[in-house]
């Protein structure tokens, strides 16, 4: 999984934090600090906590790993 936050969209709502606080943090008053990377046991959390962004700033990449095509192997 890999998550990119559009930091010039967060205004600072801090919800991603309280719903995925390994992946997610507030940083001061309103810098977010966020994972990445973040392991597959947190996909629910990251998940919700993308959901329920208000500006939607969060873009959570699943393919990584998931139905990814076999890479051919030499003839």
């Amino acid at each position: 999984m890999r998550v990119v936050v559009d930091l010039s969209r967060c205004e600072g709502y801090a919800q991603c934090a309280f719903l995925a606080p390994d992946a997610f943090r507030m940083h001061g008053e309103e810098a977010l600090m966020y994972d990445p990377n973040p392991d597959d046991a947190q996909r629910d959390r990251v998940l919700r906590a993308a959901a329920a962004c208000p500006v939607q700033a969060i873009l959570v990449d699943q393919s990584e790993g998931r139905d990814a095509p076999a890479e051919a192997s030499p003839s």
